[in-house]
């Protein structure tokens, strides 16, 4: 049970969202809440406050009568729930469910504390509003896709539960659940903020730090296979260089080939008595795409890391509008609802993803190219040339969706388009930005199966599953519990869907 109090952090959405742990919201949060919204009650009564007596946006000039208030706030949930094309998976959503109550949870907002009790008790019991991908431009926030998470609250909607779509007032009859009462403001507490891109992003860097380190032991394997020199993932070169992420990188794959008897000592082979050669037969230095890994993954790690800090700051923050301050009992308008940190920070990451989708289709090709290795068979064929085909046929694919991330990777940031009646001219993009950068990810774990394989049929020709490192060897079984070395050509894509399920799922 993870006692709530108002303080995110990646492990705890780590917790909840792939471990399934429930929540308890600590009584310090429930009494913030309730001052909260308490103080706004009072401070409402004689003034005109955006979103409690007022109409949205740019109706924002219409004062709306005291016998209006409550239905003021319905109407704004069931008008915005207009979200289309495909549901955001139940993953997703539940992470963003938990940004929202989090911000909700600091007393910035003025909600009732039912809110708090009722969201709380949907992520415990994993009843995950419907919520689509298209309808926000992240400027009030995520606008449309909260007023799904909204629409929910009030009862009405659509939920996933256990594994199927039902109607919101069924689930709650069967899970004996009532819906919040509108008491003030709870349409645009719930509704104004950036807790679905916030949560999409979170859950985004736990994948990519995932398919970054499955990047580190792919590179580490290849550098085995062509039997490299190590020098290039030295300490001593890496640390001429000042970047943290370079460094920790080149470290990885140093501890990854701890035990390795197939990388190489470069005074053991060039630095002797060479005088009588002409022509070195072997390299003198690897292709880039191997001897460059901790220079193009090290940006990497340190984007990740970036853009996790961000993704953070953003949810431990108020991001509605108005903001309440009970300390100073007043109530100030703003835009924190606006995503540009957001939107700014999955650009970036989608950029980095496909830059390491990049890596590993080269890797890949290098593997695949005969005339490039001078070790291997054209495309890892373990069968009988001209007749069977290896790996050539599912390269395809991995060429195929690195290009498309190539694509993906144009930035949402500078696509804003001015909507509203013009009241929002500048736009985010926010959770746009963060679902596309999601789909990089995805696919980046597509071309990382298939790199994966390619490296284990690798491995099987050269015979060398006795020479490579401790964690190549583990790395080589997990892949060969699922991948069968092949001779004869076999249906690729079910091997290809299997090991991307493994690599997607497995924590470390």
């Amino acid at each position: 049970m993870l006692q709530f109090k108002g303080e995110l952090g990646v492990g705890e959405f780590y917790d909840v969202i792939f471990k399934n742990k429930k929540i308890k919201i600590h009584d310090e949060v429930l009494k913030t809440v309730q001052e909260s919204f308490d103080f706004l009650k009072e401070f409402s009564a004689n003034k005109v406050i955006y979103g409690v007596n007022t109409g949205f946006g740019p109706m924002a000039q219409y004062k709306i009568k005291d016998e209006d208030l409550i239905s003021l706030q319905y109407n704004l949930i069931r008008s915005h729930a207009s979200g289309t094309g495909n549901p955001i998976s139940p993953q997703y959503v539940k992470a963003a469910m938990l940004a929202r109550l989090n911000t909700l949870s600091l007393g910035n907002s003025g909600i009732h504390v039912s809110v708090i009790h009722l969201m709380t008790e949907l992520i415990n019991r994993n009843i995950t509003p419907l919520i689509y991908e298209h309808g926000g431009v992240g400027a009030s926030g995520d606008l449309v896709q909260l007023a799904h998470l909204a629409l929910v609250l009030i009862g009405e909607g659509e939920v996933f539960y256990n594994g199927e779509r039902m109607a919101t007032a069924d689930v709650f009859k069967a899970e004996n659940l009532n819906p919040i009462k509108v008491e003030l403001r709870e349409g645009l507490g719930l509704m104004n903020g950036t807790s679905v891109m916030t949560g999409i992003g979170i859950v985004n860097t736990i994948y990519t730090r995932r398919l970054l380190n499955w990047m580190i032991k792919a590179s580490s394997a290849i550098n085995e296979i062509v039997e490299a020199y190590d020098d290039h993932l030295s300490e001593e070169i890496n640390q001429t260089k000042k970047h943290k992420g370079q460094r920790a990188v080149a470290q990885a794959m140093r501890d990854h080939l701890n035990d390795s008897s197939l990388t190489r000592k470069r005074e053991h082979h060039l630095y002797k008595e060479n005088s009588d050669v002409e022509v070195f037969e072997e390299k003198v230095q690897e292709y880039y795409s191997l001897r460059c890994v901790p220079q193009i993954l090290g940006p990497v790690l340190d984007t990740l890391e970036a853009v996790e800090n961000v993704m953070i700051e953003e949810v431990n923050s108020a991001n509605d509008n108005p903001i309440v301050n009970v300390e100073k009992k007043q109530v100030y308008h703003g835009g924190n609802f606006h995503g540009d940190y957001v939107s700014l920070e999955m650009d970036k990451l989608k950029i980095v993803v496909t830059k390491m989708t990049m890596l590993a289709e080269r890797q890949l090709n290098y593997l695949l190219n005969s005339k490039l290795n001078d070790i291997l068979p054209p495309f890892v064929n373990l069968g009988q040339l001209g007749l069977n085909f290896g790996m050539q046929g599912v390269q395809f694919t991995a060429t195929s969706t690195t290009a498309e991330n190539q694509m993906l990777s144009n930035p949402m940031y500078v696509h804003s388009i001015p909507n509203n009646n013009d009241n929002q001219d500048v736009v985010s993009m926010g959770t746009n930005a963060a679902l596309i950068t999601r789909k990089v990810i995805e696919n980046g774990f597509e071309v990382m199966g298939i790199h994966l394989i390619t490296i284990v049929q690798a491995i099987e020709y050269l015979g060398v599953q006795d020479k490579v490192s401790s964690k190549t060897k583990e790395m080589y079984s997990q892949i060969r519990a699922i991948v069968p070395a092949f001779e004869d050509d076999v249906v690729m894509y079910p091997y290809v869907n299997a090991v991307k399920d493994l690599i997607i799922n497995q924590e470390k």
